[in-house]
């Protein structure tokens, strides 16, 4: 068997229990990474380490509580192992409009999707390697102007335009930084999402994405391996879309 593309490294991903998460785990350790996984929840996490199989660890965590990152970084540093690889992956959040959103769904949102991905990175610096690759996982949706989104789809954007700060501020250390965008994604979230609408809303949706139809999140994690490895070495703080077109045209 050849040499996998992360041989040898440690990945951490956050919400990778579950949908791009859990895909990405799988691709990493498919690739010979070792990785780490957090969630929210011990039986997520368990489920999750059992579909894996091998080279992981799972912490249980929300990315959203400084206090659980902190967590998740004392148990990587507690077996003596410096991060290659960084996917802030975790994100979310509820619908609703301008006229109604309360101060606690904005929040709880915005606290997840991108104080969490900010405060995950930062939290991981002393235990970075130099010459570490981050991908964020932002999404179309930041480009987006989908109504009952909103605190979304500008929490997304902001983690696409910290990726191009984050490039700037750890250049000195060769850590590249980049933002991994899906569009429409087969998830259990993409399925929560369609609701009773279920595969009419997947027809529609076809219509209007060139490659007809939407994503699977292998295509995502084969993106974020990419962003991960030794092939992306000459790009940092750029924006790799992964939506079969649907935004680019």
């Amino acid at each position: 068997m050849g040499a996998g593309q992360l041989d040898g490294k440690v990945a951490v991903i956050t919400g990778g229990t579950a949908g791009i998460g859990l895909a990405i785990a799988k691709r990493f350790v498919a690739e010979g990474a070792y990785v780490f996984i957090t969630g929210r929840g011990q039986p997520r996490l368990d489920a999750a380490i059992g579909e894996i199989g091998r080279s992981v660890t799972g912490v249980p965590g929300d990315a959203a509580v400084l206090a659980d990152l902190d967590r998740l970084y004392a148990v990587i540093a507690a077996q003596r192992r410096g991060i290659d690889v960084l996917v802030a992956n975790a994100g979310g959040g509820g619908t609703a409009g301008i006229a109604d959103i309360t101060p606690e769904q904005f929040d709880a949102t915005a606290a997840l999707t991108f104080r969490g991905t900010y405060f995950t990175v930062q939290r991981a610096l002393p235990l970075l390697n130099d010459g570490a690759a981050i991908v964020l996982i932002a999404s179309i949706a930041a480009g987006n102007g989908t109504a009952r989104h909103g605190i979304y789809n500008a929490s997304k954007a902001a983690v696409r335009s910290l990726a191009r700060t984050l490039t700037l501020e750890l250049k000195g250390r060769g850590i590249r930084v980049n933002a991994l965008s899906p569009g429409p994604t087969d998830t259990q979230g993409f399925a929560s999402f369609a609701g009773e609408r279920g595969e009419e809303f997947r027809a529609q949706l076809a219509t209007v994405i060139p490659v007809g139809r939407i994503g699977r999140p292998e295509e995502v994690a084969s993106a974020a391996l990419f962003l991960a490895s030794a092939e992306s070495s000459f790009i940092a703080g750029a924006e790799l879309v992964v939506d079969g077109g649907m935004s680019q045209v």
